[in-house]
């Protein structure tokens, strides 16, 4: 058998790749998810061409908000130039047409896997986050049915169970990632794998957030101007990691969000995890013209 053989005819294909009766079911799904926010609606999830667990959730809210004029920045763990990101942007750019950028602030459509930019983002930017697990009491109800029934009875006390557990062995909350918040005093929802850092990026924020898990087929939305509360206790005040006195080897920028990279000699350089972020300071110091916008953090610290 030739290869031949086994290739298609080329086929046009809609605008965004998607039909138009999934983008009509992704449009009113997210619709229902704004209007109530953290709260997990289910939809159909349609098959894209990239592995499931890689963000087709992401990419299929992608698809559906697209249009001709959108500018589309993709980021994987804060990197705009890894595999997954760079593949998904391109596939968007060539289905679309849309325009591809690096820089957060000419962005109309941010999705990303595991971050939030540093810079602030505007009313009309919307951030797309890839979620792998969508439901925040797995940990403690693995039987999904169960888990419904407490989200309706807003019943999370196995929640605090566990971060009370977690605070009497380790002598602090171990939660290091997916860190179960309050959405608009009513859902808890798990804000995707985004470090402690980045969730009070979403608490009364300008723009629009989109999380969605392809896999588990479930979409949920913190509207702008939304409380996002980190479940926390009145006497343990929350924490984000403390890179305040961490330096980027290469921007040589103080005070956010860093990879940490371990040397052979065992010590560790640190480098900005949002890399385009860098590379805007980068240029700054070759005295470039570079706009830099304005950051929710200020020297290790929300301001």
């Amino acid at each position: 058998m030739k290869l031949q053989e086994l290739t298609k005819p080329w086929m046009a294909f809609n605008y965004g790749f998607l039909d138009e009766s999934a983008k009509r079911e992704m449009r009113r799904r997210i619709l229902k998810a704004i209007a109530v926010p953290g709260y997990q609606v289910p939809y159909a999830s349609r098959e894209v061409p990239i592995a499931r667990g890689w963000g087709t959730g992401g990419l299929q809210v992608t698809l559906t908000l697209l249009k001709p004029t959108s500018v589309v920045k993709v980021i994987d763990q804060g990197s705009d130039d890894s595999v997954n990101a760079s593949s998904i942007r391109k596939f968007v750019a060539r289905v679309g047409g849309a325009v591809e950028t690096e820089d957060t602030m000419n962005a109309t459509i941010i999705q990303s896997r595991h971050r939030i930019p540093e810079e602030k983002l505007r009313e009309d930017q919307v951030l797309v986050l890839q979620v792998p697990n969508p439901e925040p009491l797995r940990p403690v109800q693995p039987d999904m049915s169960v888990a419904r029934e407490m989200h309706g009875d807003a019943d999370y006390g196995q929640l605090w169970l566990v971060l009370y557990e977690q605070l009497v062995k380790s002598g602090r909350i171990m939660q290091g990632s997916s860190y179960p918040s309050m959405v608009n005093g009513r859902h808890v929802m798990t804000p995707s794998p985004i470090p402690r850092w980045d969730v009070p990026k979403l608490n009364q924020a300008d723009h629009l957030t989109i999380l969605s898990a392809g896999r588990e087929k479930r979409i949920f939305a913190v509207p702008p101007y939304t409380r996002v509360e980190p479940l926390v206790f009145d006497d343990v005040p929350y924490r984000v990691e403390d890179h305040q006195d961490k330096t980027c080897y290469r921007s040589n920028v103080t005070g956010f969000f860093m990879n940490e990279l371990p040397q052979e000699d065992g010590s560790s350089q640190y480098e900005l995890s949002d890399s385009h972020f860098g590379v805007k300071h980068i240029r700054k110091a070759d005295a470039e013209s570079v706009d830099i916008g304005e950051t929710w953090y200020n020297n290790g610290r929300m301001d």
